[in-house]
């Protein structure tokens, strides 16, 4: 299949993302219960009107899709593929307490058809008057890897620029949930960083990450993608070393490390050590870094790392704010590989370069 190139980025997240010249300089650290998103002005991308009937996550989406189409110099797609792991959880907590507290009647419907997961992808297309081809990926952590595998294959039969991006938003109830069977981290965060933190379970947060992919390089460019790939609940670690083995060999990586890895560390201490594992068995050397301690840990975490990854082959250095957990990168990096994994249970790889 075909290498996809970055003409575009947007994205909304715990960090400041929509100033250019502000990649990760100021860093806001991670404290509380969760990670949130820094509100941006939406009003100065989505029209007032429209923006009174939006939701959090449909907000949040519109604006880094926007963000991404201007930044790449294009008024339409030729495709919009969205990703979400739990789509609009707000809503969804609308529409099923308003069914309890009112027996089942006066359900509010903006709440109703606003819980489904394809209403980011379609109030984008609305927006924009744009009729075609749509899709949203709704496979848990491997969303935004099936979206991205979707957009290369569309661009392989019939090119074009694709408008591609994951998203995902927390909530209140979904963190209580999330915390209870050991997902996210039960107390407050203790201290300073997620890595120091003993609590069972990861630091949750949310944001979204849009791009525009084209066939071919455009008038801006950030790097391109050579390959994307998942595989699902490995055996054992020498089944993980053997896919990610042959994953780089078969992309040019035979005997040699790319330049930098970014990788999913969470804070969980259940399931980080498996990161460890990776570095030292296949990186030894390497420059490995984490992500999370920027974002948190949700379901389409990697459209974030995307962006990170995209800004640093674009910029050509290795922000600071990466420089955690004990890492001390260098260097120009020309090849970027970003590996995540949830649970040891959906892991995914994607390789850029320059």
């Amino acid at each position: 299949m075909k290498e996809m190139y970055i003409t575009g980025t947007g994205a909304v997240a715990p960090q400041e993302t929509l100033n250019g010249d502000n990649f990760l300089r100021q860093v806001n650290p991670p404290e509380g219960y969760a990670f949130e998103i820094v509100k941006p002005d939406y009003k100065s991308f989505i029209p007032a009107k429209a923006l009174r009937r939006m939701s959090k996550i449909v907000r949040m989406g519109v604006t880094a899709a926007k963000s991404a189409m201007a930044d790449a110099g294009i008024e339409q797609p030729d495709a919009i593929i969205t990703a979400t792991g739990m789509g609009s959880q707000k809503d969804t907590e609308k529409v099923l307490n308003g069914m309890i507290q009112n027996n089942e009647a006066m359900i509010n419907p903006t709440a109703f058809m606003q819980s489904t997961h394809n209403t980011v992808g379609a109030q984008i297309a609305l927006g924009l008057g744009n009729k075609n081809y749509n899709f949203t990926f709704v496979h848990r952590t491997f969303s935004f890897e099936s979206a991205l595998i979707d957009a290369q294959m569309l661009l392989t039969e019939q090119g074009g620029n694709i408008l591609a991006g994951g998203i995902d938003e927390i909530t209140e109830e979904s963190r209580l949930i999330k915390s209870h069977i050991g997902y996210y981290k039960r107390e407050p965060l203790q201290g300073d960083s997620i890595f120091d933190d003993s609590q069972q379970g990861a630091f949750p947060g949310e944001g979204t990450g849009f791009f525009v992919l084209s066939d071919k390089p455009g008038k801006k460019n950030y790097g391109k993608i050579k390959a994307v790939k998942t595989f699902f609940r490995p055996e054992s670690f020498e089944v993980t070393r053997q896919k990610t083995e042959r994953f780089l060999n078969e992309n040019g990586y035979s005997g040699k490390i790319p330049d930098l890895i970014l990788m999913g560390y969470n804070g969980d201490p259940g399931f980080d050590p498996l990161y460890r594992q990776v570095e030292e068995v296949l990186f030894p050397g390497g420059n490995t870094v984490p992500f999370k301690h920027l974002c948190g840990e949700f379901d389409t975490a990697t459209a974030f790392a995307l962006w990170i990854a995209a800004r640093v082959l674009e910029t050509g250095s290795i922000p600071d704010a990466l420089k955690a957990n004990g890492k001390e990168p260098s260097g120009e990096p020309g090849s970027i590989l970003i590996y995540n994994h949830f649970r040891n249970i959906n892991h995914s790889l994607i390789l850029l370069e320059r």
